[in-house]
């Protein structure tokens, strides 16, 4: 997916899916409703980057396609940095166990600011790679702050200690360490196999979590 500007509609709506399945577990618990709203944003997200292909292509205006490549951007680089950390740590329950996610939630507001001062000051463009679609926003040291990318955007869900997050972390860590070595260049473009990793995990957690909270109800055992 990500490879091609139908990858990217396809596997937007794909997310976007998988978002109003999040939504549809809720049952009333709206302590979840950010973490289940943030497939629906990943998704559309992914189907913005389909008019920058479109663009490139020279099936829209120049206009529309500076335009998405401007909003792609600045979610993923600027927004998601401290967005990502922030949801887990408000997700995690009121306990001296949020502290673990602080460092995470500053990590993730210094690399956002980094990376807006870096288009604020450069000229952000884009260009047709081999199966991708490589930005580049004038970025100095892009290896480290690569790194400091991946750890504000995995290290939350590693340290949360949720289970099915904690594992879907560890493979979403792997898949970005890989995508960042194998294409430096690309690692923007994509970070949709993040999406599709972060959104399973998602409606994976709140479908289990949906049973296990039905069976503590209809228990003979269960308090009333």
């Amino acid at each position: 997916m990500c490879f091609s500007p139908e990858g990217d509609l396809i596997g937007g709506a794909v997310v976007v899916a998988i978002g109003v399945d999040a939504c549809l577990h809720l049952r009333k618990r709206v302590e979840y409703i950010p973490l289940a709203v943030f497939p629906l944003v990943l998704g559309l997200h992914q189907i913005d980057e389909t008019f920058v292909w479109w663009w490139l292509q020279g099936h829209v205006s120049a206009d529309i396609g500076r335009v998405a490549m401007w909003i792609y951007l600045l979610f993923a680089l600027v927004i998601l940095p401290t967005l990502v950390p922030l949801l887990i740590y408000f997700f995690m329950p009121r306990s001296s166990s949020r502290w673990r996610l602080v460092p995470f939630v500053i990590l993730g507001f210094v690399v956002s600011l980094i990376l807006l001062e870096a288009m604020l000051v450069g000229d952000p463009n884009v260009r047709l790679g081999a199966f991708h679609l490589a930005y580049t926003i004038g970025l100095h040291n892009g290896i480290t702050i690569i790194g400091l990318y991946i750890v504000a955007t995995c290290g939350p869900l590693l340290a949360c200690g949720v289970r099915p997050m904690v594992w879907f972390g560890v493979v979403n860590l792997i898949a970005a360490i890989i995508l960042a070595l194998l294409c430096a260049s690309g690692f923007t473009s994509l970070w949709c196999f993040y999406a599709a990793l972060v959104s399973g995990a998602v409606a994976f957690h709140l479908r289990t979590s949906e049973r296990e909270h039905s069976t503590l109800r209809t228990s003979p055992t269960s308090p009333r």
